[in-house]
């Protein structure tokens, strides 16, 4: 019987030409009855809380985290983007810290969503979240950001996909995402890891591509020596071995994701062979490469968004959801005069209780808070700098003279002002300061949250000066 099933010849499927995504018909429909399904098209990011309903270990050192919102709504968002987490890890009485993750389930499955994170032995966040998340965890998100994603509709849809590391995490989202539509596709996966049995997802990835003709996957092992059955490659990218898995590359939409390193060899080599600028998208988390332009446009217009919407929903719940489509009531959540409510169902279980631990108690919380000090006098600071307006540094003791093009951070920390800063373009929210006096203006990438932005803070890494300013650091 094996036999047979073996040797059967097996036809390609008939598709339709190019993949669509299946809310994009919807955002362009005037039609009643297709309203329903404008829920689940990534119109805008929002602020919301997710409750973690499993935790799947991955090979590499990942975790995968897979939430719902505690709405009952689903997450409408594009294969690639990346949501904003803040995870209590200093305790619950303290302010979160703000990191942003990767999406890498597929949309197209929008009442459930994953994000995977590689532990860092020496991060102060991915330890945490390994240890402390777990089904039952609720933690507040910002979502969906990013320009980073599958377009909405592609009739040739040929696509080299390149992953370095935990950089496989938005890939995977686009390759369950092709996987899952119909239509004719093109996929050339190659996936660089640092040893054999640390690619995460590969089984996965093995299976999509044993039953799906469209997407083919290929492996290397960087710099690594070659072991024994390994069948893939081994060797850092280099233009050959884009040429081997795709020798069409030129012809490709190209998305590539990892380490900065991973990426600017990446970039040279695609242009080496061929492959126009205009093709290629970058996934960057670091400050050290600017991010395109229409990247940074497109963020800082999502986050303004997700404000206004938080603005109509504190304003008026009622109103708000009521405004929504009404054949998507089924979905609705709850609200009362304190807005949203979580949503009705079954309570939620641990599936191994011997999992499941008491929370622990804070012992290092504060019993009561500090008498609020006097602002100092900033007449009395030293001033550096040359400038048309003063920055007041009053924990550092310093004035501090900028032009008003230039971002506060760079000039700040020049001047010698301690600001923690990670990725300094506004996504990750580390450099996360109180403005006390002044206006700004930021474009940030969801590295802040309105209720921090209407507290006084601001991220100096994406904002310039309007005015004179006094700043608590």
């Amino acid at each position: 019987m094996m036999e047979l099933l073996t040797e059967t010849a097996i036809q390609e499927p008939q598709r339709i030409r190019g993949l669509e995504m299946p809310w994009n018909r919807v955002m362009g429909s005037a039609e009643a009855p297709a309203r329903a399904a404008r829920a689940l098209g990534p119109w805008h990011p929002q602020e919301f809380m997710a409750e973690c309903v499993e935790t799947v270990p991955e090979a590499g050192g990942l975790m995968t985290f897979v939430f719902r919102r505690c709405d009952g709504a689903p997450l409408a968002f594009r294969a690639g983007q990346y949501v904003n987490v803040a995870f209590p890890v200093n305790g619950e009485d303290q302010d979160p810290v703000d990191r942003s993750y990767s999406l890498s389930s597929s949309p197209t499955e929008p009442w459930t969503f994953s994000i995977s994170v590689k532990r860092d032995a020496g991060g102060l966040v991915s330890p945490w979240v390994h240890e402390n998340v777990k089904p039952g965890t609720v933690l507040e998100m910002l979502g969906p950001v990013g320009a980073f994603h599958l377009p909405d509709a592609d009739r040739r849809a040929r696509y080299l996909l390149l992953a370095a590391g935990a950089g496989i995490t938005p890939i995977m989202s686009m390759v369950r995402t092709i996987h899952s539509l119909p239509g004719h596709a093109d996929v050339v996966v190659l996936y660089h890891g640092a040893e054999a049995g640390g690619f995460a997802f590969h089984r996965e990835l093995a299976y999509i591509a044993s039953v799906d003709s469209r997407i083919r996957v290929f492996y290397s092992l960087g710099d690594r020596s070659k072991p024994e059955g390994w069948e893939g490659f081994t060797g850092r990218l280099t233009a050959a071995m884009l040429d081997e898995v795709a020798p069409d590359a030129n012809g490709r939409q190209v998305y590539a994701c990892g380490p900065e390193g991973y990426l600017n060899t990446a970039t040279e080599l695609l242009n080496k062979v061929g492959v126009d600028d205009t093709s290629i998208y970058m996934e960057f988390f670091t400050g050290d490469r600017q991010t395109l332009l229409e990247y940074q446009a497109e963020l800082a217009i999502a986050a303004d968004i997700a404000e206004e919407i938080a603005d109509e929903i504190a304003d008026s719940a009622e109103d708000y959801f009521e405004s929504q489509p009404a054949a998507f009531g089924l979905y609705e959540p709850g609200y009362d005069a304190d807005g949203t409510m979580e949503a009705s169902g079954l309570t939620l279980e641990t599936h191994d209780a011997g999992d499941a631990a008491s929370e622990a108690d804070d012992g290092g919380s504060a019993a009561g808070a500090a008498p609020e000090a006097a602002t100092p006098d900033a007449s009395s600071f030293d001033t550096v700098g040359t400038g048309s307006l003063t920055l007041s540094f009053v924990r550092t003791g310093i004035n501090v003279r900028i032009d008003p093009t230039e971002h506060i951070l760079e000039v700040a920390q020049r001047a010698g002002v301690r600001i923690g800063a990670n990725c300094k373009e506004g996504m990750c929210g580390s450099c996360k300061v109180v403005k006390l006096s002044g206006d700004i203006e930021m474009n940030h990438q969801g590295g802040i949250r309105k209720r921090e932005i209407d507290a006084g803070k601001f991220l100096p890494c994406c904002s310039t000066a309007r005015t004179d300013m006094v700043i608590d650091a």
